[in-house]
């Protein structure tokens, strides 16, 4: 079973950037496709944005596509997620998520393993 570790949350103004990294550990996620999932209080988990396994397909939400950024960097085991221009609305506790296929996918019952979420603040 993978372990995936999020850091890089934060509280940040309006209009700032951060970055999130997922580390994973236990197995490798050599194979695997990962994505970001958020969930702001009172509110169901949302997609993000999701990488196939080597890094040439990716896919966002609309409310975060062209301000955030996801990546992988497979021989350090590692999936990012580049976030500029932040919104108040983009507050939210952030979840990195391993799947077993190689394949991008967007719900949240596609992947398997998840991490314990980084929170996310921005203020207005």
């Amino acid at each position: 079973q993978v372990q995936l570790v999020e850091s890089g949350g934060g509280l940040v103004q309006a209009g700032g950037s951060l970055s999130l990294s997922c580390a994973a550990s236990g197995r490798t996620l050599r194979g695997r496709a990962m994505g970001w999932f958020r969930q702001a209080p009172g509110k169901e988990r949302e997609f993000v944005a999701t990488i196939n396994w080597s890094g040439s397909t990716t896919y966002y939400a609309a409310s975060v596509k062209g301000r955030f950024n996801i990546s992988r960097d497979n021989a350090k085991n590692t999936v990012y997620l580049q976030m500029v221009s932040l919104k108040p609305e983009d507050t939210a506790v952030y979840y990195c998520a391993a799947r077993s296929e190689f394949v991008i996918a967007t719900r949240a019952r596609d992947f398997g393993a998840w991490g314990q979420g980084t929170q996310v603040t921005v203020s207005s």
